[in-house]
C-alpha cells in the first residue's frame, strides 16, 4: 500500500524482484560490498527504482529484514501447527526457533545487513533492540509461549536473553560457517532447559 492506494502491479513487481535481488546477493556478499547499482542490475530495473522505493541502502536492507519478518509472522499467526495455532505451546516454542534459524541460515546475511544499516545512522541516533524491524515480532511471541508454559518465570527477559545473541558477532560468523544446525539445536537445548527447570523456591 502507498498513500492509502493499492500497489500498481508493475511496482509490485519491481518491489518484489529488488528485494529477491538482494536477497540473493546477501548469500555471497557481506552488506557493504553491496551496492544499490548492483542491485538494480540484479534485479532489471534501473537505479533510480531502487532509490526511489527504498531510499539508500540502510532503507534497502531493512525492507529486506522486514519481508522475512512478516511473513515468518504470518505462518505463527495463520500457519499450521506446530509453528502456527492449535500445538501445545512448548511444540510451537521449538518449532519457533527452528523457523528462525532456517530464516537467518537461508539469508546468512540478514541480521548483519541490519547491523550494517543500524551503524550506518547517525550515532545520536539511539538505535536499540526495540528499534530492530523484527525484534519485537520475534521476542512478543517467545515471551508469550514462554508464560503460557511457565507463568512462574520472568518470561519478558528470558525471551530477551534467548534471542539477544542472534545478531551478535560471533552468531553471524557460525551463521557464516553454514553451523545453523548447531545454533538451532543449541537455543533448542536453552529453551528445553529453562522450560523444564524447577519452580523457584
Amino acid at each position: 500500500m502507498t498513500g492509502g492506494r493499492p500497489e500498481r502491479a508493475d511496482a509490485a513487481r519491481n518491489r518484489r524482484a529488488i528485494l529477491l535481488a538482494t536477497e540473493d546477493l546477501l548469500t555471497r556478499h557481506r552488506p557493504d560490498q553491496i551496492s544499490m547499482e548492483q542491485v538494480a542490475a540484479a534485479a532489471g530495473v534501473g537505479k533510480g527504482t531502487v532509490f526511489h522505493r527504498f531510499g539508500n541502502r540502510m532503507g534497502l536492507m531493512v525492507a529486506v529484514m522486514q519481508e522475512r519478518a512478516f511473513a515468518l509472522n504470518e505462518a505463527v499467526r495463520n500457519g499450521p501447527p506446530p509453528l502456527g495455532p492449535g500445538a501445545p505451546p512448548r511444540e510451537r516454542l521449538l518449532a519457533f526457533i527452528d523457523a528462525v534459524m532456517d530464516v537467518i541460515g537461508r539469508n546468512k546475511g540478514l541480521l548483519a545487513a541490519l547491523g550494517q544499516a543500524v551503524t550506518s545512522t547517525s550515532p545520536q541516533e539511539d538505535a536499540g533492540e526495540d528499534d530492530h524491524p523484527v525484534y519485537g515480532l520475534w521476542h512478543g511471541h517467545v515471551s508469550g509461549l514462554i508464560a503460557e508454559i511457565r507463568p512462574d518465570l520472568d518470561s519478558e527477559v528470558l525471551a530477551h536473553l534467548m534471542l539477544a545473541g542472534l545478531h551478535s558477532r560471533p552468531i553471524l560468523r557460525l551463521l557464516e560457517r553454514g553451523e545453523t544446525e548447531r545454533l538451532a539445536g543449541s537455543l533448542r537445548a536453552v529453551a528445553t532447559a529453562l522450560l523444564d527447570s524447577p519452580p523457584a523456591s
